[in-house]
């Protein structure tokens, strides 16, 4: 299918993209280019806009104890809890002129607490939201585990629609998540509620979206969106040179460096846009893996790593080291835990404690005569990752580490081997993270993917530690600042401390645009730019 021009045909717009998603339920499998799309089809009811506030999009208006629709309660079991009160939009619409209703939120907390739906946030739907009265078709009071400092935001209750989902989910919970009209018949116009609706899917190429007749907002200015994947880097650089795509996504697209280098020769032809933001690039590591359970190896590992000479060479200093998984440019970041800069010398007393201390052909052996070797994956044709790697295994093994490379692509690496913790020793990619984020997906030890809960939850690494889990979960309901800003700083120490992953980078993401495309404006966060695609012009 070849793309209509832009200068032919400025009603129709063509996005490039590095990944074609592995699924398309809202709520299964977390993947960037997946929340790409969906930020033109699907509203949550909350999420942080490009000044990083919280704002409605579904719902009429946030709750707050000032108005009244949030109320801290206690329970007749004496435990403290939240209520708060939410209105869906009176004109919100599915896009088969259905009505959104409080009917599609009960169903869709039925189905988020299921313990074989594998919702990746299931934590939210089986323990934080207790119960959910329902006030009209329209008006509902979610009422919460705990007193939650951040009571309005349900950013990850992600609405489904009862009329369509139910018969699949009834007939056989358990299979669900397979069966469910997301997979069955992704362009079905009922799973919408956005500005457009995905009118062709083509596996692994592209989609094709349309308006939703029934959107209730603004008039998007696109007859048509086609958003384009091309899993290789140089690929996506030569489809947009040729013009067989208009831009590409900041979010999900090319690499900083990559763009840089394309600005400098063709700085005249496009409009290039960076933003610095909460997208965490780093290595996670399977601590279940016997060399990697010792923290001295994955100190050592850390200690191995010229990130700064990296970062120099690399992306000219905008991307700069990450020491943790919270950004410097969140509200939260408490400075003063532990870093581990560029020391050959440390690291090789770390694998000397660590009992990796003979070396045969440059590479460090143990006492038993095994071999200090590691898996390093990643998505297969991003030139940036894979350099990256290639860079990294030239400086481990400098300290004596033998570090195999082993990649593959997007759908594979995110649809299966890091949902089931298949992955034998370290994984690089990056999170991405809404501003003031409570890390429990990612590092409380019940989020751990098992078979036994669908492989839901997102602590890849198996980490458990006790006193993570006990700040993780004071962080939801101690709100007072001073507390709030210890606990804060305890979670950033543990993280430095114990290395579950290894950090590496906090990202920019960098925009190429056509000179005739207006009004997008980068977040640096979770709630991408598409989400606001409605409000994108043509000059």
């Amino acid at each position: 299918m070849a793309a209509v021009p832009a200068a032919a045909a400025k009603d129709e717009l063509v996005i490039g993209i590095n990944q074609f998603p592995a699924n398309w339920h809202p709520s299964i499998e977390a993947m960037a280019t997946k929340a790409y799309i969906e930020g033109m089809t699907r509203r949550p009811f909350t999420v942080y806009d490009a000044d990083w506030k919280l704002v409605c999009m579904l719902c009429t208006e946030l709750p707050s104890v000032e108005k009244g629709t949030a109320v801290y309660e206690t329970r007749a079991d004496g435990s403290r809890g939240v209520a708060v009160t939410f209105t869906i939009h009176p004109d919100a619409r599915w896009g088969d002129g259905k009505p959104v209703t409080t009917r599609d939120v009960l169903f869709t907390w039925e189905v988020g607490r299921h313990p074989q739906s594998g919702f990746s946030n299931f934590d939210l739907y089986g323990r934080d939201i207790v119960s959910i009265d329902v006030k009209d078709e329209r008006t509902f009071t979610m009422h919460r585990d705990k007193p939650v400092c951040d009571y309005a935001a349900i950013n990850d209750f992600r609405l489904l629609p009862e009329h369509l989902e139910r018969p699949v989910f009834d007939a056989d919970p358990a299979t669900y998540r397979n069966r469910s009209v997301f997979e069955t018949d992704p362009t079905n116009p009922g799973l919408v509620a956005g500005p457009y609706r995905m009118t062709e899917v083509a596996s692994g190429s592209h989609v094709v979206l349309e308006p939703n007749p029934h959107w209730w907002g603004q008039k998007p200015a696109f007859r048509r969106i086609v958003v384009r994947a091309v899993e290789n880097s140089a690929a996506l650089e030569a489809n947009l040179l040729a013009g067989q795509v208009d831009m590409v996504a900041g979010e999900v697209g090319l690499p900083l460096n990559q763009v840089l280098a394309l600005e400098k020769r063709q700085g005249q032809r496009f409009r290039f846009l960076y933003k610095q933001g909460l997208i965490y690039e780093h290595i996670d590591l399977n601590l279940d893996n016997p060399v990697l359970k010792d923290l001295r190896v994955r100190k050592a590992l850390l200690h191995a790593i010229d990130r700064e000479a990296i970062s120099r060479q690399l992306f000219e200093g905008r991307q700069p080291v990450a020491h943790n998984q919270t950004n410097p440019l969140d509200r939260v970041h408490a400075p003063g835990y532990p870093t581990y800069p560029f020391d050959p010398a440390a690291a090789g007393r770390l694998l000397d404690e660590a009992g990796w201390t003979d070396k045969r052909g440059g590479i460090r052996h143990n006492a038993a005569g095994e071999r200090l070797q590691v898996e390093i994956m990643t998505t297969a044709g991003d030139r940036t990752r894979e350099l990256l790697q290639q860079v990294m295994q030239a400086q481990w093994k400098q300290a004596g580490i033998d570090a195999r490379i082993v990649n593959e692509p997007a759908r594979v690496l995110f649809g299966q081997t890091l949902k089931e913790r298949r992955f034998k020793a370290m994984a690089l990619f990056a999170w991405i993270s809404s501003p003031e984020n409570i890390p429990r997906t990612t590092l409380h030890s019940s989020m751990i993917p098992t078979a036994a809960n669908g492989w839901a939850g997102q602590n890849m690494t198996g980490f458990r530690d006790a006193e993570m889990d006990a700040v993780i979960d004071k962080l939801e309901y101690v709100c007072e600042p001073e507390p709030n800003r210890l606990l804060r700083t305890r979670l950033q120490q543990i993280y430095a401390e114990q290395l579950p992953a290894l950090p590496l980078f906090f990202r920019s993401d960098a925009y190429v645009l056509p000179p005739w495309l207006d009004n997008l404006v980068p977040t640096g966060h979770q709630g991408f730019s598409s989400f606001w695609v409605e409000t994108w012009r043509v000059k």
